[in-house]
């Protein structure tokens, strides 16, 4: 039988590359929750999407998740990633759940050395302005929408593929 995820963990959900992926997760119905060690625009804007956040690290924040999403930057010795792996709770890196989102509709990743921000938001508008409402997850502020990130309609998914987590 396959695990099924319904419910989300991301440790350091105030950066914006998990930021994005934990908002398009949420809107597509998933349960998230997150932890950060402080406040920013991107927790207060997944608070406000009804997305728990908790401004610590502590073991008892992943119960009842059914995977626990992680960056590169997230330390191995993390107390909630320690708590994931005793409770054999999947710890997935950012990169991969970044690729199953991908899996949902059809792909258009921007990578690179320099310029993938810029390449990624010209990309997702030229689409949204083509009428084909994107999903897309951007590594900085998409004006036009005032975020980086945003469940589409349309079937493409514009992401900016960061080679940090490779």
């Amino acid at each position: 039988m396959k695990h099924k995820v319904r419910r989300l963990h991301f440790v350091g959900i105030g950066g914006v590359g998990m930021s994005g992926i934990a908002e398009v997760l949420a809107n597509l119905g998933y349960q998230v929750s997150g932890s950060d060690l402080a406040a920013n625009a991107a927790t207060r804007r997944l608070a406000g999407l009804g997305v728990k956040i908790h401004l610590q690290h502590r073991p008892e924040q992943i119960a009842g998740a059914d995977a626990v999403v992680v960056s590169s930057a997230v330390q191995d010795d993390n107390p909630e990633v320690v708590a994931a792996r005793e409770a054999r709770i999947p710890v997935v890196p950012r990169a991969l759940m970044l690729a199953e989102l991908m899996r949902l509709k059809r792909g258009v990743a921007i990578a690179g050395t320099h310029g993938k921000t810029t390449t990624t938001s010209l990309v997702a508008s030229v689409l949204a302005e083509g009428g084909l409402d994107p999903t897309f997850v951007i590594g900085g502020r998409l004006n036009a929408a005032g975020s980086n990130a945003r469940l589409g309609s349309g079937d493409f998914i514009v992401v900016e593929a960061d080679e940090s987590d490779a």
